[in-house]
């Protein structure tokens, strides 16, 4: 262990950039305003390619949409890599656990680059939709085959 912390107190993917817990713990938990999620709904929006546009990065067992995506994680599993903390800190912003990230941040509206001026102050994803693609993706527990 390095001097001066614990392995519990920072998340530091090799090469990457020390982010400490405790900013994480405030930005994880459901939001008041949404109902549980629905992951018939949430299965729609991760398959949706003008909503979502998951599969355009991403693969996941959903067979009937092809041209699935290869540059991030295969969704297949993510229930049992993740908690549904972990997947809806990762949907609402990403960037807070690896500074470097490629994936949108669904639920961010300030602090961002290249906002259509449409889209300005707006989230991708409402609260809603996001528990639902969080309820989508922790049923998700087999890995890919």
């Amino acid at each position: 262990m390095a001097p001066g912390g614990s392995r519990t107190d920072r998340v530091r993917p090799k090469g990457r950039t020390l982010v400490p817990l405790f900013l994480l713990a405030a930005t994880i938990t459901a939001t008041a305003q949404a109902a549980p999620g629905d992951a018939q709904r949430g299965r729609e929006i991760v398959a949706n390619r003008q909503l979502g546009l998951c599969l355009l990065c991403h693969s996941a067992p959903i067979p009937e949409e092809r041209f699935q995506g290869n540059l991030a994680p295969d969704l297949a599993g993510a229930g049992s890599r993740w908690t549904e903390e972990q997947l809806r800190q990762r949907i609402k912003d990403s960037s807070t656990l690896n500074p470097d990230t490629i994936m949108p941040a669904y639920h961010k509206t300030e602090g961002l680059t290249r906002v259509a001026p449409a889209q300005r102050g707006k989230p991708i994803l409402s609260e809603q939709q996001i528990e639902d693609v969080v309820a989508y993706l922790a049923t998700l527990r087999e890995a890919a085959k």
